[in-house]
């Protein structure tokens, strides 16, 4: 297959692993189910993030123990249109639109719209752990483009922060992504979602 196939393949596995999660009524078996997915696939796609030579020997992503009082009803605010162009890894920028806050009990966190064609919405963050226990430059929680999405309950958004995972530059320099931008940085510590490989 072509790279684009490939992706393609990627795409279409993780939309499914996120719609088997949105699925299930018990919050910490779907998260069980969606580590067990990512691990094959990091283990085994063409298109894992993990240069070819780590795959061989990959035990595993590694993640906080699962935290039910860190999955949240966000209350989504509008904020004033705002572009932002995110600085990303390895030199990258990507343009999204600031359109909405998601506020929840302990902080808030902005909403962007992906810019590009067919659009997206996004939301990374980086909190008190990140450099010591969680990637340096933040993590995502939300980024349609990718499927990772678990919904809206009620009319508010579903972040669920043990579902928080690494962008593939963590993994690996050769990619490119969009990083967390200063207003997504919170000041305590989520200790939820995926680790550094190695912590």
């Amino acid at each position: 297959m072509t790279d684009e196939l490939d992706l393609l393949d990627w795409k279409r596995r993780v939309f499914e692993l996120y719609a088997d999660v949105r699925a299930d009524a018990e919050p910490a078996r779907a998260w069980q189910w969606w580590r067990a997915g990512r691990d094959e696939l990091f283990r085994t796609h063409p298109q894992s993030p993990l240069p070819p030579e780590a795959r061989e020997t990959f035990a595993g992503l590694p993640y906080f123990p699962y935290e039910p009082a860190l999955r949240v009803l966000a209350d989504v605010e509008p904020a004033e249109p705002e572009i932002r162009e995110i600085a990303g890894s390895a030199g990258s920028v990507t343009r999204f639109r600031r359109f909405a806050r998601a506020r929840f009990d302990v902080g808030s966190l902005e909403l962007y719209w992906l810019e590009g064609y067919g659009g997206g919405v996004f939301l990374p963050f980086a909190d008190a752990t990140r450099g010591r226990e969680t990637y340096g430059a933040g993590r995502y929680v939300l980024d349609t483009v990718k499927g990772a999405d678990l919904g809206m309950h009620d009319g508010r958004l579903l972040l669920d922060f043990n579902f928080a995972y690494n962008p593939s530059c963590a993994y690996d320099p050769s990619w490119a992504c969009p990083l967390s931008p200063p207003a997504n940085r919170l000041p305590f510590e989520v200790r939820a979602g995926e680790r550094m490989l190695g912590e």
